[in-house]
């Protein structure tokens, strides 16, 4: 008899991990979907250099710009006037995002003053143009 008593009291004694697991997918979905992604502009650029420049922590969309006056966003190359409506996409989903430019130091200004007209005009808060030290 008492054999038979201390088995039913192990198998009392067990944790059922079911509902612990449960939750630990339930957040790992949460950080997943909330997480923020950065969007690269796809290309290696040669930056110019500035001795005032500062380093930003969070910037999540980038544009590249290359010596040609070719710009980039997403790895894919786009068109001037496809820079603002890009952009505009990108905030739907992060309206606090920052967009660094990244620009070739022989690119054209005049290319890389119509992105920054574009950041702006899309309703982007924080632009910066990406330098080296």
């Amino acid at each position: 008899m008492a054999k038979k008593r201390l088995s039913s009291a192990q198998d009392e004694a067990q944790i059922d991990m079911t509902p612990m697991l449960d939750i630990v997918f339930i957040m790992l979905i949460f950080f997943i979907v909330t997480a923020s992604f950065v969007k690269e502009s796809g290309i290696t650029v040669d930056k110019p250099i500035a001795e005032t420049s500062t380093k930003r922590p969070k910037a999540n969309i980038f544009i590249g710009i290359d010596q040609n006056g070719n710009i980039y966003m997403l790895k894919n190359k786009v068109d001037k006037e496809a820079v603002k409506a890009g952009l505009e996409v990108m905030l739907l989903e992060n309206p606090e995002s920052t967009v660094v430019v990244q620009a070739d130091s022989r690119a054209d200004a005049g290319v890389l003053l119509k992105v920054l007209d574009s950041a702006k005009a899309a309703g982007v808060k924080n632009v910066s143009v990406a330098a080296d030290l």
